[in-house]
């Protein structure tokens, strides 16, 4: 039997005023974020659990088949980790009951970002990412993201 490896980092990483970038996928990579009122269903989820956990979303993006988070603590004793970890779980929950063939896949990637990187740069790859997959010509035509810090379209200026 084939055992999963469980997420590598210290749990007490994630923990405090830290800016950390998830990726989370659909499980087999199936397209599940291509219409609106799925997008607003787990953005809202989304959106709920950074707040029990005060963090802040500097930016979020749902592509078909996985999305991207970048996430800011609040506090010394936000937690970033247990904010997807719970925004997984009861995502993955509504999915059980309304669309049984999607899941989660287990794990996600993590990315703490350290004092010396530059956010901006974060910013531009999450946002790009329709664009670099031929989905959209210009980012600000993709309607599957969000912000809990920035009014996206203000962006315009900065990303080019």
């Amino acid at each position: 039997m084939i055992r999963e490896k469980k997420h590598g980092l210290d749990p007490e990483l994630y923990i405090g005023e830290k800016i950390i970038s998830f990726t989370l996928c659909i499980n087999e990579r199936k397209n599940l974020f291509t219409e609106e009122s799925i997008f607003k269903t787990f953005e809202t989820i989304l959106i709920k659990e950074s707040s029990t956990f005060d963090a802040s979303l500097i930016v979020y993006l749902f592509m078909p088949d996985h999305c991207h988070i970048l996430i800011r603590g609040n506090s010394e004793q936000s937690d970033m980790k247990k904010c997807i970890e719970m925004f997984k779980q009861k995502s993955g929950f509504w999915l059980a009951r309304n669309l049984p063939d999607f899941r989660w896949q287990k794990d996600y990637y993590d990315h703490i970002l350290r004092e010396n990187e530059d956010l901006k740069e974060h910013i531009k790859y999450i946002l790009y990412n329709p664009v670099r997959n031929n989905i959209v010509d210009n980012w600000l035509l993709y309607p599957y993201k969000g912000s809990t810090v920035f009014e996206l379209k203000d962006w315009e200026k900065f990303i080019i």
